[in-house]
């Protein structure tokens, strides 16, 4: 599963550049849950960092001492909001009402930049369980500046400026704009994005004072650009370079961190769960955020398709819109729920960009193909993120509209893909035969992960929710065909009211 992870996540800078710590200079009578933006503003230390509000990487000059941890890698300061978080409840606020909410002292990261490592508390040696050969690896940090205008745009972090947004489509006919009014109202916004990461920060933070060595990696929809209002956040803990096994090392370790979030992180970290599964993981809630999270443990092919899918959903204004929508389709159809034998969300975007890629004219090609350099399955896990910066956008002759494709889609796995020879692979950009593993013998839907290539549709192993799965496929492309209008398989009010 990780070939040759000899390589992964060498540090390029030595672990001195260490962020000057902030919050441990405040009262120690302060309450976490009770920041209040005037308190921090009033603090000495943020007086000399007031400078740092541009956003930009590039432009940020250097200051002395080193920017408080209220500020992020791109130097903009977090803005609290005045009223307490324990009012707020799970009510979501307006989009104009948010900045990014500095809700308790959790939010201190320990990384000042992205290549730097953070030196862990000292811990009595029974509180630490390190592993051989573990290394320290920088934090996953994808705030880069691209050469090429036009290219996928920047990775936002936590308090950044709003992402570049690629032009969206224009929508020619009722059903493509039905499409795009969902895109737009159930995308992930830049504050959910924050939310999120304040949330691995400080978790990572915590969780190296038992894996010193370690470092806590945001992934999935929530990086990958196909991330929508409503998303979990799934993390990945890297402990050390080698790959684990993931039935004893990895069990051992979640069952850990699970006594860390139950006896010293009660305070926001709830109902955490653990999860024997092929890949096992933690699963939690964020009580402040109100964010569930996904925590693995090494499961860094995640890492690498985070951004290989990133790539994808932003090299043509297209993709976006058309993911979300088959997103949100299955989830209401009953289709997208790994845990009860259908698709998981993960397959459901190679799916579509599977389709994409076999038109008579193409919407997407194979990065892999194209740009083998950049998606190469043995990079440095601190280089990945580069990878997308560097890809221009993919410019097709096909001009269908986002109804078209929609449309398209539903038939194509309705009446003309062979479900019982065919493997759908992003990597080759096209069907190929099935490979003669157990993995894929018998198995009702194949979809091929592109970097460890095992079956990313293996949950959907009961002919009756196969059957389930393609009988949806098949009334939703005859209803749409017949009446081109979204809601009679997607009720618009109600998707855009839930996100």
């Amino acid at each position: 599963m990780f070939p040759n992870s000899s390589n992964l996540g060498r540090p390029p800078f030595p672990p001195e550049h260490q962020q000057y710590n902030f919050f441990s200079n405040l009262p120690v009578n302060i309450p976490p849950l009770l920041f209040y933006h005037q308190q921090i503003i009033d603090h000495p230390q943020f007086q000399s960092s007031t400078a740092l509000v541009s956003g930009n990487l590039s432009t940020v000059l250097p200051i002395s001492p080193p920017p408080p941890p209220f500020t992020f890698r791109n130097g903009s300061p977090v803005h609290t909001s005045a009223a307490p978080a324990l009012f707020r409840g799970r009510k979501r606020l307006k989009e104009q009402d948010i900045h990014c909410e500095v809700k308790r002292q959790r939010f201190h990261s320990p990384h000042h930049e992205s290549t730097s490592a953070s030196r862990p508390v000292p811990l009595p040696e029974d509180r630490r369980h390190s592993f051989p050969r573990s290394i320290p690896l920088p934090l996953l940090h994808a705030h880069y500046i691209s050469d090429l205008a036009g290219c996928v745009p920047p990775l936002q972090e936590a308090s950044f400026p709003d992402p570049i947004e690629t032009a969206l489509p224009v929508a020619k006919d009722k059903l493509s704009q039905q499409v795009l009014e969902i895109f737009q109202a159930c995308q992930q916004q830049t504050y959910d994005l924050n939310k999120k990461e304040l949330c691995r920060t400080q978790l990572q933070r915590e969780i190296q004072q038992i894996f010193p060595n370690s470092t806590l990696f945001l992934v999935g929809s929530s990086l990958n650009g196909f991330g929508t209002r409503s998303s979990d956040g799934d993390l990945c803990l890297v402990v050390k370079e080698e790959p684990i096994n993931q039935k004893t090392e990895a069990r051992h370790i979640l069952s850990l961190l699970q006594k860390l979030f139950c006896r010293k992180l009660s305070s926001y970290i709830e109902r955490p769960q653990l999860i024997r599964a092929k890949v096992p993981i933690v699963k939690f809630r964020d009580k402040v955020s109100c964010v569930e999270f996904d925590l693995n443990v090494n499961n860094v092919v995640g890492i690498r398709n985070t951004f290989l899918l990133r790539t994808y959903a932003y090299i043509e204004s297209r993709v976006r819109p058309l993911v979300l929508v088959v997103k949100k389709w299955a989830s209401f159809r009953g289709i997208n729920d790994a845990s009860r034998g259908t698709l998981s969300s993960y397959s459901l975007v190679l799916m579509v960009l599977h389709y994409l890629q076999t038109l008579p004219e193409p919407i997407l090609p194979s990065l892999q193909k194209n740009y083998p350099e950049s998606f190469d399955p043995t990079m440095q896990l601190h280089l990945v993120h580069r990878a997308p910066c560097i890809i221009p956008p993919y410019l097709s002759k096909n001009e269908s509209t986002l109804g078209d494709l929609l449309l398209g889609f539903l038939k194509y796995y309705a009446t003309e893909f062979d479900w019982n020879s065919q493997m759908i692979s992003v990597r080759e950009a096209k069907a190929i035969p099935r490979p003669d593993g157990t993995e894929w013998r018998n198995k009702f839907i194949c979809v091929e992960e592109p970097f460890d290539r095992t079956n990313t549709a293996r949950a959907v192993h009961e002919k009756q929710k196969f059957d389930i799965i393609i009988d949806e496929f098949r009334k939703s492309w005859h209803r749409l065909r017949d009446r081109r209008d979204l809601n009679c398989i997607l009720p618009l009010r109600a998707t855009i009211q839930k996100r």
